[in-house]
């Protein structure tokens, strides 16, 4: 059996209680419980994809990039609506970036996930924080070693001008930019695969978004392919219903869901 295991951001920004700048509670445990998962069955794998956010500084997420009427910047998780931004509650720092910020954030409302949220700088392109969990990154090393294959790892985010959840395409693509469209690559691989574990960070964004994103893509040819690994992956504080949200969906959908127990390489065969 082909499986291929869709790990998402699993990086120290997000995983490190201590130091990681969007600290998800739990993740630490999900990292320790996947490694675990890859040391017990890791070997019979075809393929791991590891996708790893990747900012620069200067952001469209980032407060650097907003500013209100006096010229302070917005807070880390504040929302900024598209209303926001008609009214001049919320303006960009750079004149030059008005009107496609202004079309930007009316963009995220009509495609309905999510409304613009300023994250704390997480993920800078070269910082600690972008590196993978220490508590994962040896079982991956590992995996290499035992199967002679190498980790396939999918860098995203980096356009400082759209926001990119999913693994698959930006929210907003750029047309300029090939690498906020759909990752062919990544969609093709996958749809070879017989079983797709997803886990990783976050559960309640770019866990969801590559999945619904995946689904819509294939037209539903990879749903019963897919098993979100539910003790493996979290939600960001605050925006816990998401995940719920998103669990439901999937449900309805026929995703199945497993815990890191659950799966063995006959519960994988069987389904």
């Amino acid at each position: 059996m082909n499986v291929h295991a869709l790990i998402i951001d699993p990086q120290q920004d997000f995983c490190d209680p201590v130091s990681g700048a969007l600290y998800v509670p739990g993740a630490e445990n999900d990292m320790r419980g996947l490694a675990a998962l890859l040391g017990r069955y890791g070997a019979e794998w075809g393929a791991i994809h590891v996708t790893l956010d990747s900012h620069h500084f200067l952001h469209i997420a980032h407060s650097i990039w907003w500013q209100d009427r006096e010229g302070n910047p917005p807070a880390p998780f504040t929302i900024i609506s598209e209303d926001d931004v008609t009214s001049g509650k919320w303006r960009t720092r750079r004149y030059e970036e008005e009107a496609y910020s202004r079309e930007y954030v009316a963009a995220l409302a009509r495609n309905g996930r999510y409304p613009l949220c300023i994250w704390p700088y997480h993920c800078l392109i070269g910082t600690p924080g972008h590196s993978i969990s220490a508590l994962l990154f040896p079982a991956l090393t590992q995996w290499e070693a035992m199967t002679g294959k190498t980790v396939d790892f999918v860098r995203k985010g980096e356009n400082p001008r759209t926001e990119h959840y999913s693994a698959l395409r930006a929210d907003v693509v750029d047309p300029n930019d090939t690498t906020t469209g759909t990752n062919s690559v990544l969609v093709k691989s996958l749809e070879h695969a017989d079983r797709i574990l997803v886990a990783g960070e976050a559960l309640s964004h770019c866990i969801a978004n590559t999945v619904r994103d995946l689904i819509e893509i294939t037209d539903g040819s990879v749903t019963e392919k897919l098993v979100l690994i539910t003790d493996a992956c979290s939600p960001v504080t605050g925006f816990e219903g998401y995940a719920e949200d998103f669990l439901r969906e999937m449900t309805v959908k026929g995703v199945r869901t497993m815990t890191t127990a659950e799966i063995q390489s006959d519960n994988l065969k069987a389904l």
